[in-house]
């Protein structure tokens, strides 16, 4: 798959061979009439790990450093399921979680879901909600 990074973006109308679901469908098969008939669902309409990452290559070669580690990101999330992605969520608000959960969190995103940009990023919300006093009190919960 070759990509010229800046003459290729937006993927989607420059580049759709380059885009598709996770079910495998094109861009040219997400229609208005495909979905009235049924022949879509949600996951169909879901991005991929792999078009993420290539969104996010071109970012950082348009000088976006910061939007590229989103979407790094969230190619590492994209195949967690959503629930999970709810209670991440959850826990990563101000006074939600205690060091303990966040650090379980981080441990549970690297090893049951491959996804150390992930985990860094809770590691790292640890430390400035340590700094900024918005830590739930530390305990010995069950873990996450």
């Amino acid at each position: 798959m070759e990509l010229d990074r800046s003459a290729d973006y937006p993927l989607g109308s420059r580049r759709p061979d380059l885009v598709a679901t996770p079910s495998g469908r094109g861009l040219d098969e997400l229609t208005l009439d495909a979905l009235r008939s049924g022949e879509l669902d949600g996951e169909d309409l879901r991005a991929t790990p792999e078009t993420l990452r290539l969104q996010a290559a071109v970012a950082r070669d348009a000088g976006r450093p910061e939007l590229a580690a989103n979407l790094e990101r969230a190619a590492e999330l994209a195949l967690v399921p959503s629930e999970v992605l709810l209670e991440i969520y959850t826990a990563l608000r101000p006074r939600r979680s205690s060091p303990q959960e966040l650090v379980r969190w981080a441990e549970r995103l690297e090893g049951e879901y491959a996804a150390p940009l992930t985990a860094a990023f809770v590691r790292e919300a640890l430390a400035v909600y340590g700094e900024r006093g918005l830590l739930a009190p530390s305990d010995e919960r069950a873990p996450v």
